[in-house]
């Protein structure tokens, strides 16, 4: 009882070879025994029908020869019929079953389906007699004005010796055939299997060495798109693992700027409050709370950046319909609350997309913090919203501020990335490649240039249709 579960566990495992290997032999096997069988019944058929009709052309050839007359004549020739049907067995009975003739050889059996032949009920009739094993046909004549019939029957053991051999000729080629389409069905099997062998090589290489290479592809077949559908998914994997390398570089790099002047600042105060050391000023003081508040602000943000950036990059989108100008509108809520006296100049015309309504809330709302960060005080953020004619909309964030840099527009959108005029800023780098990513995700992109105010102006295309 124990050992039961893993015995039938073993019993599970067949190799796919195998069962490739056996289902040929046994496909073979079902149709190589349905054509022996056909050929088999056939030829039985056909043998049994050329022994009654060999019967049947015997008896004709003999009644035709004969004279029939008186038979309680001796001068009756009989010896026509001996000739005629020297090798079957014959005679020639009445209704009731009496010999008419004295047969030269072993008299047939006969029995009521002769007699009722005798006595002109049939003309002529089959049967097979299994104490004899022979096949008996009679046939109706007229002896001198009285009703007989003339019986013959030949012995089956020939015909039935040939109907063995063809059986154990049909059982020979049979086996053949299967072991044929066992052997074909292995060389396929081991043939057709064999990327599917490397497939598996590199799911296990991968699970043990964490290798992301491609794998060899040969042919043009399903197996061949197979394994050129799993060399996409190794690439997908591996740009996600440099991906997720880059981000963790990149965010070990940035948050160690915070966190050591968070210590030292930490440590400075730990410090004068030690017996007998020096004691800080008020003012020193309140600097030091300052600049912790601040770089808590800005650890705070890095971190909060971080995990949108990591959730935005590992979701997958959500696909219901989304009206882009509420979206547009709630990051202005937002936006207008923390943007002092700065102004918002707003266009907005009715656009819908499929899309995940939250992402693209938190895109805008990073362009339009990105605007009013650097806005000049007083200053004015244009944002526009309009169709751009080829299925696309676009929403246009324009600043009055310095604008960015040639130098700088190439990399604006990468991670941790921050221009000379903003490092001085508030921020952590990476809000504009959130932007960036939640564009891409719906199929659009996002563009930097210069307004015509002379600050920066940034474009989102987003897919849709007007609304």
């Amino acid at each position: 009882m124990i050992f039961a579960p893993q015995e039938h566990g073993r019993r599970q495992r067949v190799s796919l070879r195998s069962r490739v290997t056996l289902l040929a032999a046994i496909c073979v096997a079902g149709a190589v025994a349905l054509v022996s069988l056909g050929a088999y019944l056939t030829v039985q058929q056909n043998l049994y029908d050329q022994v009654d009709q060999n019967l049947r052309d015997r008896a004709t050839n003999a009644l035709n020869l004969r004279n029939f007359g008186d038979v309680d004549d001796p001068s009756t020739p009989i010896f026509t019929l001996a000739v005629a049907l020297s090798d079957v067995k014959f005679t020639i009975i009445d209704a009731s079953g009496r010999e008419l003739i004295e047969s030269p050889v072993l008299s047939p059996p006969f029995g009521d389906p002769e007699r009722a032949v005798a006595a002109g009920v049939h003309n002529e009739s089959f049967r097979t007699d299994p104490r004899t094993d022979t096949r008996v046909y009679s046939i109706r004549v007229s002896l001198s004005g009285r009703a007989a019939a003339l019986v013959l029957a030949q012995r089956l053991a020939p015909t039935k010796q040939l109907l063995n051999d063809l059986a154990l000729v049909l059982v020979l080629i049979s086996g053949a055939g299967v072991v044929v389409a066992a052997l074909a069905g292995t060389a396929v099997a081991r043939t057709g299997l064999r990327p599917v062998e490397r497939l598996t090589r590199a799911t296990e290489r991968v699970a043990r060495t964490g290798d992301l290479r491609p794998i060899q592809v040969s042919g043009d077949d399903e197996l061949a798109r197979l394994t050129h559908s799993f060399n996409t998914m190794l690439g997908a994997v591996s740009d996600a693992r440099d991906r997720q390398r880059s981000l963790v570089a990149d965010a070990g790099h940035e948050l160690r700027t915070p966190l050591t002047s968070l210590r030292t600042n930490l440590e400075l105060l730990m410090a004068s409050e030690a017996p007998g050391a020096p004691k800080l000023s008020d003012e020193d003081k309140a600097e030091i709370q300052d600049d912790l508040r601040g770089q808590l602000d800005e650890l705070t943000t890095l971190i909060g950046d971080l995990v949108e950036l990591a959730r935005e990059e590992g979701a997958q989108a959500v696909w219901e319909p989304v009206e882009l100008v509420e979206v547009v509108e709630q990051a202005l809520d937002r936006a207008r609350r923390r943007a002092g006296d700065v102004e918002f100049d707003v266009s907005l015309q009715p656009w819908r997309l499929i899309g995940d309504a939250g992402a693209l809330e938190r895109a805008v709302l990073n362009l339009l913090d990105n605007a009013v960060k650097f806005s000049p005080p007083a200053g004015t953020v244009r944002v526009r919203l309009g169709s751009a004619g080829d299925g696309f909309a676009v929403l246009e964030v324009a600043d009055q501020g310095p604008g960015i840099a040639d130098e700088d527009l190439p990399r604006v959108f990468d991670r941790f990335y921050r221009s000379q005029e903003a490092r001085t800023l508030p921020g952590s780098g990476l809000g504009l490649a959130i932007v960036q990513q939640a564009a891409l995700r719906h199929g659009g992109e996002v563009l930097a240039g210069r307004s015509p105010e002379g600050g920066a102006l940034f474009s989102l295309r987003l897919p849709g249709m007007p609304g």
